[in-house]
Formats: C-alpha cells, structure tokens, sequence
C-alpha cells in the first residue's frame, strides 16, 4: 500500500495478477498480523511489539492494537473499491468526463450555509470533491460535484444529503450497507440558524 491512492488502486486492481477478496486479517504470531486474500496469497505484513514503548527504538513501531486496526482497513480495500448497485456514472453531457464519471448535486442554500463544515470534512477524509462548475434548477438551486472514484462520490452523496446524477436526472439509489464512517471533525462548533439570517 502507499499514500497515493491511484497507486494503490492500480498495483491491487489494475495488476494482470488478480487478489481474490475476501481479504482477511490474521494474527500470525505476538508480533505480526498478515492480511491474505481468499487464495492464501500475503498481501501485507504489520509489525508490532506491545513491549516496544520500554525501549527507545519504540517510537518507530506499531502497538498490537495499532497493527491490528491498520490491518483490517486494509483488508476492507477490495469492498471499498467495488462497483455498488445502482450508484451507476452519470453518462454523458457536456460536463461529464470520462476520468470523472460520477456527479454528486448539492443543493446551494445548504453549501452556503455547510461549506466551512463540508471542506473541512472532506479534507480530514481525503475526498477530493471537484466542483464542475454546473448549476441545475430542479425544485431549488443545485450545485454539481465530480469524483473519480465510486465510493468517494457516495460518501459524499451520503454525509451531505446530495442528490445522484444520471443525465441531468436526479437518481435515488438505495444507501449501501455497512458504507465506511468518515472520520468525524473534533470540536466543531454546532452551527447556529441565527447566524443564517
């Protein structure tokens, strides 16, 4: 795995060798997890040692609890990356592009009055939300958002009550189960509708 997602996606996804999910987490021994594909095949090993803070070389290892939940995130990558049912792209127009395929609407009163919130939020969780830049007039005012990756795009759709585009056609697909958690702003203040006025 590396920080830049597309390589990630790209070495596990787009590789002629395929890894076969489920992938799970195993404890190996007191000091590694291993995350295997459903053939047996080592994806990643994770390193730990719960002794380890005694020592000054402690610094630079994981503890057993760290190692284990860093395995399971990646263990969830294939269910991350699958297409979803009915969160289909949204097809053609002047605004789609192929290597931005799917479209998520925002209404303009509410980005107006959630923007410091969605930024921040979509930076704390990595979601690079684009906006294309489209304005739609369907029972109010909506603003349109593109993202390369499926999930990105329903995480968005479903943390900020956005609509999904098929065309220039709202699209209500049914909220997948058990969608990842976005990691939630600490201390954020709860906004206050007289500040709206």
């Amino acid at each position: 795995m590396t920080v830049d997602g597309a390589c990630s996606y790209f070495v596990l996804m787009e590789s002629s060798r395929r890894f076969k999910p489920p992938w799970t987490l195993v404890r190996e021994n007191s000091e590694c997890y291993v995350v295997r594909d459903a053939n047996g095949v080592t994806l990643a090993w994770l390193y730990c040692r719960d002794d380890a803070q005694r020592y000054s070389f402690g610094v630079s290892k994981l503890s057993s609890d760290e190692a284990r939940r860093i395995g399971k995130a990646i263990a969830r990558t294939p269910e991350f990356l699958m297409p979803r049912q009915g969160f289909y792209p949204r097809g053609g127009g002047p605004r789609w592009r192929a290597d931005r395929p799917y479209h998520v609407a925002l209404e303009d009163r509410y980005v107006r009055e959630h923007w410091d919130e969605i930024y921040a939020l979509c930076k704390l969780n990595s979601l690079p939300f684009n906006a294309t830049g489209e304005v739609i007039k369907n029972d109010g005012v909506w603003r349109v958002y593109e993202f390369t990756w499926q999930m990105d795009a329903i995480l968005f759709w479903d943390r900020f009550e956005g609509r999904w585009l098929r065309g220039t056609e709202f699209h209500f697909p049914e909220r997948p189960e058990n969608l990842p958690v976005l990691k939630p702003l600490e201390n954020w203040p709860k906004s206050n509708p007289r500040n709206l006025r």
